[in-house]
């Protein structure tokens, strides 16, 4: 065991122990884009929908081609463009909590209908069906249900994160845009799942962050983000603090709490779906899941994505991970998520991430904390800065829907933004450092880590 985990250990006590992810993973990684010849990875998932030709399913075929830039309205197919009248069928997937506010983030630039309300807890989604609707839109608890519809067109998705990689997926094979929730997975592998299903079936993908929008129209930012994305900038020094707002005693969560009766209204096997099952208590919905493992990954996760999405754009990384991640923290539970001090996460080019809780344990003190600066450019270096054009304007999810473009919080984008946190938490759990290959997205030679990766999902859910 390392000094610092020692240390650790001898602030926390004993009481705990290290939660180790003993099962095997699934024997593969999505990886690559999937070829269009090769079977849809989501097919279980989706098996009780039958194969139509419908406006969806064309597009989903199509995307990859010149009709890729068309939108055809539900009654007048084969149109080259949406008519001002035209309303796009929307539906939100879990109505509890943050469910609401996400649909009106969906719904933004656009003429929508809704037509749809799903949640494991039907009332929840009777209720938004009544708020949204005056309870014209059709309430559902199974998602895949909801997908049948032939005048669906886009998805806010804003149930806990365990189910956020499946549904997105099939929601995806089904033609549907999506907006989805904050952190984009539960666990590295999803992720790229995610990425590679978007990119077969051209769908439009949004992350439930904003901040990069901002990071792009301001200066310093901009200017930032050319430095970074040059290469100019050799043996990089930079190390960016992010200090407090994670919420890290808020969304700990609360072990051995013994079972409660499931309420009426609960369908809790399907909330439970693809993460392990367990026996029905209330501080595993409405919020405080956030602070079990199975779900998410306390505060770390619940608003970590929302912190470093837009640093990660700043600093030209949406398209790679950090190579070492180190932590400092008390040794983890098991099964909910806990205290930690500061996480340490190194790219390859140098350039460091530090988030540190401000809630437990010491300052980060390891290297003093610097931002990058043009004048860490030689003069001829500063001037070709100075002569690259800025980058292209993100576009808004409603901006991009109606395109036919990828929006700014695009899935490689929420996919990396999402593995920084998912790291981090690792390093945490294991109480040690890690090292990572950002291309390859698995630890190197440390099996018991990559465990963590993809562990198994329940049956018959897979990504």
């Amino acid at each position: 065991m390392g000094n610092i985990h020692q240390n650790c250990l001898n602030r926390w006590g004993e009481g705990y122990k290290i939660g180790i992810y003993h099962e095997q993973s699934l024997p593969w990684l999505l990886r690559e884009p999937y070829l269009l010849n090769k079977p849809s990875p989501t097919s279980s998932l989706m098996k009780k929908i039958p194969c139509k030709n419908t406006r969806r399913s064309f597009l989903a075929k199509s995307a990859t081609g010149a009709t890729a830039a068309t939108i055809l309205p539900r009654h007048i197919f084969g149109a080259p463009h949406v008519p001002p009248s035209e309303k796009f069928g929307t539906a939100l997937i879990g109505c509890g909590g943050r469910g609401p506010g996400t649909y009106s983030g969906l719904c933004k630039g656009l003429d929508v209908e809704l037509v749809g309300a799903c949640d494991v807890d039907l009332n929840r989604a009777q209720r938004f069906s009544q708020a949204r609707s005056k309870g014209k839109a059709e309430v559902y608890q199974d998602f895949r249900k909801l997908l049948e519809r032939k005048d669906l067109d886009l998805v806010a998705i804003a149930t806990p994160p365990h189910w956020h990689a499946s549904i997105s997926i099939a929601s995806a094979e089904a033609g549907m845009d999506v907006l989805c929730e904050k952190p984009m997975t539960r666990f590295v592998a999803e992720g790229r799942a995610v990425v590679n299903a978007f990119k077969r079936y051209g769908r439009v993908f949004q992350i439930g962050t904003f901040g990069r929008f901002g990071r792009s129209k301001d200066r310093g930012s901009v200017l930032k983000h050319k430095i970074m994305a040059s290469g100019l900038l050799k043996d990089c020094k930079v190390v960016r603090m992010k200090k407090g707002g994670l919420k890290v005693k808020q969304w700990s969560g609360t072990p051995g709490i013994p079972p409660q009766t499931v309420p009426e209204q609960l369908d809790w096997d399907m909330y439970c779906g693809p993460s392990p099952w367990k026996p029905y208590e209330s501080r595993r919905v409405t919020g405080t899941h956030r602070g079990y493992w199975d779900y998410e990954g306390g505060g770390m996760c619940d608003m970590g994505q929302h912190h470093f999405d837009p640093e990660q754009w700043t600093y030209a990384k949406d398209y790679t991970s950090p190579v070492e991640i180190t932590p400092f923290a008390p040794p983890s539970h098991p099964e909910v998520t806990g205290m930690w001090a500061w996480v340490e996460l190194k790219y390859a080019d140098g350039f460091k991430f530090v988030m540190e809780s401000g809630e437990w344990g010491p300052s980060y003190d390891r290297q003093p904390v610097r931002d990058v600066s043009i004048d860490d450019l030689s003069k001829e270096d500063q001037e070709k800065i100075k002569a690259t054009p800025d980058p292209e304007p993100l576009l808004s999810f409603g901006e991009a829907v109606k395109q036919r473009k990828q929006a700014g919080g695009h899935p490689e984008a929420a996919h990396r933004a999402a593995c920084i946190l998912h790291l981090a938490n690792l390093a945490i759990r294991l109480g040690r450092k890690l090292n990572y290959d950002p291309d390859k997205e698995v630890f190197v030679n440390d099996s018991e880590a990559n465990r963590f990766l993809n562990p198994p999902m329940s049956a018959p859910w897979r990504i």
